[in-house]
């Protein structure tokens, strides 16, 4: 693990970047099982954003737009140029966000945020109260398949398929996350324009399973669309090998994305 300027973030693998960009509450481990199938063909930068996991919040509002600019600022620091860009709904967001100003090399968004028609009333985050009070029972509750499913039924289809010890971890850095509510409140209170402006390879990926997000009901013909079956809105654990194929091949070469598309379509229809 490296710190610069103000971010945390891990560095592995070998092969095309992809910058993972975790959801809102979350942080960069929610890629655990991704970067395990990923890391022989990929260099896999995973990034805590500001106000989550290891990074600080920022100084100023919150917004994707101003996270994505940290993110910017990070990149020529660590000697990363043009990377693939690839994130989980607020993440989604904000590598939306690096695609329109051109820093992906191509954007890849899993349930995004800020695709919905019109800002979000206020939501106040009682969640995190409630899971910041619990802190001292999270450990014992998902040491249990039943105690996972009422941790994580929310955000993942099939809790039981997240290691204890992965579930635990991902309650606490949810129930911890100085820059949540912050976050939270500057998303809601926005919306991501300019889909079809984005000029690099952009995906956007749906789960069929989301309870959070939904598909808008028209996207521009710039998007290739997919949809991933059996999962949730964070499927990092429900469907590894699917989501990891996905990557591969919206990181790849033409060939490589067309061998790859057809690889997975058993489990993603477009």
């Amino acid at each position: 693990m490296s710190i610069a300027p103000r971010i945390a973030y891990d560095r592995v693998g070998e092969g095309p970047t992809l910058v993972l960009l975790h959801a809102l509450g979350a942080d960069r481990h929610i890629w655990a099982p991704v970067v395990e199938r990923l890391r022989d063909k990929r260099e896999l930068v995973t990034i805590d954003l500001p106000g989550f996991g290891e990074s600080p919040p920022l100084e100023q509002t919150p917004t994707p737009r101003a996270l994505a600019g940290a993110v910017a600022e990070l990149l020529p620091a660590i000697e990363v140029g043009r990377p693939h860009l690839v994130g989980n709904s607020l993440g989604g967001w904000v590598a939306l966000e690096l695609g329109l100003t051109g820093v992906a090399r191509s954007a890849t968004a899993i349930a995004p945020a800020g695709l919905w028609p019109q800002p979000l009333m206020p939501k106040p985050g009682v969640a995190q109260t409630l899971a910041s009070r619990l802190l001292p029972l999270v450990g014992p509750v998902a040491a249990s398949a039943a105690g996972r499913r009422l941790l994580l039924t929310n955000a993942i289809a099939h809790p039981d398929r997240v290691p204890a010890q992965d579930a635990a971890h991902l309650i606490r850095a949810y129930a911890q996350a100085p820059g949540f509510v912050a976050a939270n409140n500057a998303m809601r209170a926005g919306r991501f324009e300019g889909l079809e402006r984005i000029r690099c390879p952009l995906t956007l990926v749906w789960p069929d399973h989301d309870k959070l997000i939904k598909r808008p009901p028209w996207l521009p013909d710039n998007v290739h669309s997919v949809v991933l079956e059996d999962a949730g809105h964070m499927p990092m654990w429900d469907a590894p090998d699917e989501v990891a194929g996905i990557l591969l091949a919206a990181s790849g070469g033409e060939r490589e994305r067309r061998a790859r598309a057809s690889a997975i379509a058993p489990h993603a229809a477009g």
